[in-house]
């Protein structure tokens, strides 16, 4: 028993566009400005609904792999859903194909900019609304999600408040504010060996606006689990090997909680 708180066509889309094997697959380019005021150039892979729009649209956060085949299935998955998908690559830009195992190499709080300068280009694009902007991540980019929601985050660095997030399976720990400003969903696994639910268990304790935050536990989950073709076992940190598996039940149910969770938020 779950615990839980509380296609059409892709069309080409992007101000920066290259066409690939994949008709509706475009590109675009913007910068992320760091707590230093330097810049770094990201790029990232557009997604469209059918249509004019506008349309609410989502920054997807990839997990620490990288940028690969799983964030390509969710990019396709929200545009069918009716949102514009910005797919961000935090790290072949600053030197990384994959940080797993070393996730401090690009921290959460790093992202979590990126994330606000992604939404930021996607609101100056006429086929997106700009008031209806969420993020969505995976592992380390869950782990971002849960940077990028907390309390007056935005404020502090001059970002734009989004309306929206969604957390699969992140790490839930080391957050110096535990209130999310925004309303948020979390989706995990129970038997997560690599990013515990336990921890966002004992995150839950000390939320200030628990109405804010939505928590799903699978109970026979592990990490990966809405990922068709994952690997099998992933290196952690000091060569720890992490359970990596696609759950026939967990998966399914989350997709139906991410995207009622988007509409509810997303399309008033």
């Amino acid at each position: 028993m779950l615990r839980s708180a509380a296609m059409p066509r892709l069309l080409v889309l992007g101000l920066v566009l290259l066409l690939s094997g994949c008709a509706g697959e475009g590109s675009a380019t913007f910068a992320s400005a760091a707590a230093d005021g330097s810049a770094t150039p990201l790029r990232g892979n557009l997604y469209k609904p059918d249509g004019a729009g506008p349309f609410p649209a989502v920054v997807l956060l990839h997990g620490c792999s990288g940028m690969h085949r799983h964030a390509e299935i969710w990019g396709r998955r929200l545009a069918d859903w009716g949102y514009v998908a910005f797919t961000v690559d935090s790290f072949r830009p600053r030197g990384y194909e994959t940080v797993c195992g070393r996730g401090m190499a690009v921290p959460p709080a790093t992202r979590a900019r990126d994330a606000y300068a992604a939404a930021e280009h996607l609101r100056k694009l006429p086929e997106v609304r700009a008031d209806r902007v969420a993020a969505i991540g995976f592992s380390h980019g869950g782990w971002t999600v849960m940077q990028l929601v907390q309390s007056g985050l935005a404020e502090r660095i001059g970002a734009r408040p989004l309306q929206a997030a969604v957390a699969y399976y992140p790490y839930c720990d080391g957050y110096s504010d535990r209130d999310p400003a925004i309303p948020t969903l979390i989706l995990i696994g129970e038997l997560d060996d690599w990013t515990p639910a336990s921890r966002c268990r004992a995150l839950e304790q000390g939320y200030r606006r628990p109405e804010l935050v939505t928590s799903v536990y699978y109970p026979n989950a592990y990490h990966a689990f809405d990922s068709e073709a994952p690997l099998r076992w992933a290196a952690g940190a000091r060569g720890a090997m992490h359970r990596l598996e696609y759950d026939r039940i967990a998966a399914p149910d989350s997709f139906a909680r991410t995207r009622a969770f988007l509409d509810r938020h997303l399309k008033p």
